[in-house]
């Protein structure tokens, strides 16, 4: 009897005894499922990627790429459910970019002194054509150049043309060349008539004093403009399939504020 008693008493003590919720749920739980390809993603010294896949959905690796350069990838519809083998090392922005997909854009915001920052890409389809030019370069202002001359037609028609020579601001734009010539011309009306070249939208956040003597000849847009002024910021469109870039949008913006610290 004694023995009896002792082992109902350790039965009922062993169905009493606590169970650890927190010990259980570790046991349950699963582990992440692992992606079918290995993404690196490097900022230092520069920017860059390193990708092997091997039959992976194009876009797990793109949603994967966002997140990583948070930066939004737009898809075309036969990239969708296309699979990617495929394997490179420490390759730069661009160059991963084009083993991705036959046709790639990428909108960058360009500021003197700064590595373009890239604003989105596109890995589209072949013959899919070019996305909206304001699909993430966009703007809720733009300003306007007003033109005019109170005296037109009072001085004589044969000094026109010595007078297009002695013009104080020339803009010219050319096989993607920018040519710009100005005699202490206000920077807000440099930009609009570069504005008007181009055929872009040009915002004038700052209402600046600032006084341009320039003499640009035959560059690309985004190195002329960063001779001008280093408030300016330029969105450009990359066409890496057919290596060629375009101006989207100027903006003269506010200088940056500096802090003063204390002595």
């Amino acid at each position: 009897m004694i023995v009896l008693v002792c082992l109902t008493s350790f039965t009922i003590a062993l169905a009493q005894k606590p169970t650890h919720p927190e010990a259980d749920a570790k046991k349950e739980t699963k582990p992440a499922a692992k992606l079918p390809f290995e993404l690196t993603v490097k900022t230092r010294p520069i920017l860059n990627i390193s990708l092997k896949a091997e039959k992976a959905k194009v876009s797990e690796v793109a949603q994967e790429l966002s997140k990583r350069l948070k930066i939004p990838i737009f898809l075309g519809t036969e990239r969708q459910n296309e699979l990617l083998t495929i394997e490179f090392s420490q390759l730069t922005l661009e160059p991963a970019l084009q083993l991705l997909s036959p046709t790639v854009y990428v909108d960058y915001e360009i500021s003197p002194g700064e590595q373009p920052k890239a604003l989105g890409i596109y890995l589209y389809d072949a013959n899919q054509g070019e996305p909206p030019l304001t699909a993430v370069v966009n703007g809720s202002m733009q300003s306007m150049l007003i033109e005019g001359n109170t005296e037109d037609g009072v001085e004589p028609e044969a000094e026109a043309g010595a007078e297009e020579k002695e013009k104080p601001l020339q803009i010219h734009f050319k096989d993607n060349l920018l040519t710009v010539k100005a005699k202490k011309q206000p920077l807000s009306l440099v930009l609009l008539k570069i504005g008007e070249e181009l055929g872009i939208p040009v915002d004038i956040q700052e209402l600046t004093s600032s006084i341009v003597d320039a003499d640009i000849s035959k560059l690309p847009v985004e190195d002329a403009v960063r001779q001008l002024s280093p408030n300016i910021r330029l969105f450009l469109r990359a066409d890496l399939t057919r290596a060629e870039r375009r101006a989207l949008r100027l903006v003269l913006a506010e200088p940056a504020k500096t802090t003063q610290q204390n002595p």
